[in-house]
């Protein structure tokens, strides 16, 4: 099971942006694998520390994680968790800085990640209550099918840089600091390709334009504002580096009828005055379907009645549905009958209740 990220880093939860970087510069340093070479324990505190930071550096996961934990992150298509130290060099290449002269294993040959895309989808009301799935256009950078990515035309193999030496890397000298810096000539891919070795479909770029779709699972009480990630979908990165991903930003449209508060759903239902009176039954719209209320006789205006489970479902899948709120205004008619007027005139005459009297022309002709 997962540790705690902040006592991986041995910050309190409140701890500020500086206070983790600041800690998770300190142990990155002393499990170093360049200082730790061959020790298992200490790559494996250095992969866990890259992993809490991670996440704790980051304005949205964080918050999911604070909330929710490390199942929270796994919802929302997150995976913290580095592969190898590659990974971690390329990922933090402002903490690292190349001070260890080469960026651990690997050398310092790193290709260029491909961008996250992101795109904005717009949803009925009731889509987002009840789930769906959308299929949308999206224009993007693809790997070349001819070269698959690599750049080269048939046959071709790549060179070193020349000047950085295929490390990706050059090295200065600053007093008793070796500072690392990406290679100016090949953009830290540590490599060069001639002109007449590229490929002619994409002209050496490992990649294309390309107009397509993509299907989008829209899962169901996802409120607006969401993002939903979609790893590897993104830009392809140079020369077969790995694709960034797709972020897919939710906006939910108002409904005429129903609003929503968290997981909960509110509608507001005119009761006929006699069933809040001498108490009854109705019939109230949900997100879910209809569902039938008992009012108690005697119910004021503006009485609220719950549905629990009636709501919105968690799209995170930790609790169950919200509640429905039916919230009962007594509806007055704007017309009524004759029969009806008497029949109010002499239960207000029962209560002494004053209202307006009969009119002269109701009166002359016995209204």
């Amino acid at each position: 099971m997962a540790r705690d990220y902040y006592e991986v880093l041995g910050v309190p939860r409140t701890a500020t942006d500086v206070e983790i970087k600041k800690a998770y510069r300190k142990l990155a340093l002393e499990h170093h694998p360049d200082r730790n070479a061959g020790n298992a324990e200490s790559e494996a505190k250095f992969k866990e520390a890259s992993e809490a930071y991670t996440v704790l550096s980051d304005k949205e996961k964080r918050p999911i994680y604070d909330q929710y934990g490390h199942e929270g992150l796994k919802g929302q298509g997150y995976d913290p968790g580095f592969t190898d130290f590659g990974d971690i060099f390329s990922a933090f290449g402002d903490i690292f800085g190349g001070a260890f002269g080469g960026g651990g294993r690997g050398g310092g040959q790193r290709q260029r990640r491909g961008n996250d895309l992101e795109l904005q989808l717009t949803v009925e009301f009731m889509e987002a209550a009840l789930g769906i799935e959308k299929t949308v256009p999206i224009t993007r950078h693809v790997a070349c099918d001819t070269c698959h990515g690599n750049g080269l035309k048939a046959g071709a193999q790549p060179k070193n840089c020349g000047t950085c030496g295929g490390r990706g890397q050059v090295i200065q000298q600053a007093g008793f600091m070796r500072i690392a810096t990406t290679c100016p000539a090949c953009r830290g891919q540590g490599r060069s390709v001639a002109r007449e070795d590229r490929c002619g479909t994409c002209g050496g770029s490992g990649r294309k334009r390309e107009e397509g779709e993509i299907k989008v699972s829209v899962p169901a009480g996802i409120d607006s504002g969401t993002r939903i990630r979609y790893t590897g979908k993104g830009e392809a990165g140079e020369s077969g580096a790995p694709p960034g991903d797709l972020y897919v930003v939710i906006l939910v449209d108002d409904h005429p009828v129903f609003r929503r508060d968290g997981a909960d759903t509110i509608v507001t239902m005119p009761a006929p005055y006699v069933t809040m009176v001498l108490g009854g039954e109705m019939k109230v719209p949900t997100v879910h379907g209809e569902e039938t209320v008992r009012i108690p006789a005697g119910t004021p205006s503006g009485k609220v009645m719950e549905l629990r489970g009636k709501g919105l479902d968690d799209p995170r899948g930790h609790r169950g549905r919200g509640t429905h709120h039916v919230q009962l205004i007594v509806d007055v008619p704007k017309k009524v009958t004759p029969e009806e007027t008497e029949v109010l005139r002499k239960l207000a005459e029962m209560r002494g209740d004053k209202v307006h009297e009969k009119g002269w022309w109701e009166k002359l002709f016995g209204g």
